[in-house]
């Protein structure tokens, strides 16, 4: 029998409904597109090689995703409620189940990507002021601060800052921010198409179906390795849940939640896909390191990892980049504004069902979760000083999928264990597209485990980390009421 979580505490403190549709759509939109788009597809040529590999791999992410959030549309629909996600599991399995998943979501899966958006963000903004890709020394004994870093915590610090002021300030950053990012894709895919797209990359990349495909059939240690590559794909298509965690503030949650869950995702996904074909269209998949020019580094060794620079560098030359830089500035400023909004709504959750600290179920003078707000901008501070961004990704993935599949499974069992509650919206598809999900998922965690086994088992421990705290703090609250 699932163990139940304490009642919420009472309160007349409520999070006001003022987010429309649209409103939704950016939420969804506006934090799946950060700066992975613009970064991730060289790592991911290094490991697959090939332009037909390379697509694959964003079409495996984009299609798994999808099947995803038609699967929550329902969850969504039933319960919309603060917390989202973190509701669905503690519904379908429990309190214990949902808190590990409240807990991961603070110290790992938010609040990581958070951090590695802003650093990307910083990373970009290096173009435009090279003192961000220095050392800022500060303490005695050689201890430093990198200036990229720096850069990162100021972001968070910013629009935590933001959210603070309440929902129609951070409602209003999110929808500026997503349009321009979304424009922003489609000038890329424009020009990279288009307007100006390179003969030589067209050439070496779509000349012949040797050089599009590659040589021989792909082995099963080459199955292992296109799973691994999906880290990256599935980073920058990831955080499409997170408009579920501030369910509360839809106005029409019933009929918002499952519209915005698919077109978002299926907006992004179209663009994401149509962004790779034009950077194949500005440079060779494969390149040489050493490489004097841009197009001779091609794809898989665009400095620092900066595709979408590179490319349009090929189109622009040296404003090329700089353009680019502020895009993707641009962008990692919405989704890392889009994230800060809604994570905060999850441990708001938690501290209602008296999970965790009191003080973050509390809302100040502008109904937001102020201390939730500033508790998850603290650590996504302390993560921007962690790692790299490739680890941070690593860290992140594992945790999501694991609470992902536990949350499309929860269709099946909501359904049945609750047959007859209201369903607005029905998962498409069901049951076959919501299980294809559970496999690709869980086999792509396998793979992980056994390919990157360095950040995903302690992924995989700080989730079970959560257990014996959640096991303290209840009993804690039972002894308190």
């Amino acid at each position: 029998m699932a163990t139940t979580v304490p009642g919420p505490a009472p309160s007349s403190e409520h999070l006001k409904p003022g987010l429309s549709l649209f409103d939704s759509v950016t939420l969804v939109a506006g934090s799946m597109i950060g700066s992975g788009i613009f970064i991730v597809s060289a790592d991911i040529t290094r490991q697959v090689g090939t332009p037909a590999a390379l697509l694959m791999v964003w079409l495996v992410a984009g299609v798994m995703t999808i099947a995803g959030a038609l699967a929550y549309g329902e969850l969504a629909a039933m319960m919309p409620q603060a917390g989202g996600q973190y509701v669905y599991l503690r519904e379908a399995y429990g309190g214990m189940w949902a808190f590990m998943f409240g807990w991961t979501l603070l110290l790992v899966i938010q609040t990581g990507t958070i951090a590695a958006v802003a650093v990307a963000f910083a990373r970009f903004a290096g173009v435009m002021w090279p003192v961000l890709g220095s050392n800022l020394w500060i303490g005695a004994g050689g201890a430093g601060l990198s200036g990229e870093r720096a850069g990162a915590i100021v972001v968070i610090a910013v629009l935590t800052a933001a959210n603070l002021r309440g929902l129609n300030m951070g409602r209003w950053l999110q929808n500026s921010f997503t349009t321009a990012k979304i424009l922003s894709l489609c000038l890329i895919v424009v020009v990279g198409c288009l307007i100006a797209p390179n003969p030589v990359a067209i050439r070496a990349n779509f000349g012949s179906p040797t050089a599009f495909l590659g040589a021989g059939p792909m082995s099963i240690a080459g199955a292992g390795v296109f799973g691994a590559a999906m880290v990256g794909a599935l980073f920058s298509a990831d955080a499409w849940a997170s408009v579920t965690f501030a369910a509360a503030e839809v106005r029409n949650p019933k009929r918002d939640l499952p519209l915005a869950l698919a077109f978002g995702t299926g907006v992004v996904i179209a663009l994401y896909i149509l962004t790779n074909v034009a950077y194949l269209c500005e440079l060779p998949a494969s390149g040489n390191a050493d490489a004097a020019s841009v197009v001779g580094r091609g794809i898989a060794h665009a400095s620092s990892d900066r595709v979408a620079a590179a490319a349009m560098q090929v189109v622009w030359g040296g404003a090329g980049a700089k353009i680019t830089a502020i895009l993707v500035m641009i962008s990692g400023f919405g989704c890392a504004n889009g994230l800060i909004l809604t994570g905060a709504r999850v441990i708001y959750a938690m501290s209602r069902d008296r999970v965790f600290f009191a003080a973050a179920g509390r809302l100040n003078r502008a109904s937001v979760p102020a201390v939730a707000l500033v508790m998850q901008g603290i650590w996504a501070a302390v993560l921007t000083l962690s790692g790299t961004y490739s680890e941070l990704l690593d860290y992140v993935i594992f945790a999501q999928l694991m609470f992902y599949v536990l949350t499309v499974s929860a269709v099946f069992v909501l359904r049945r264990r609750i047959p007859g509650t209201l369903r607005p919206y029905r998962a498409w598809g069901y049951p076959l597209v919501p299980a294809l999900y559970v496999v690709a998922a869980s086999a792509l965690m396998v793979d992980l485990l056994i390919l990157k086994p360095r950040f995903t088992w302690p992924g995989l421990l700080i989730a079970l980390s959560g257990v014996p705290i959640y096991y303290w703090t209840t009993a804690r609250s039972r002894v308190i009421q």
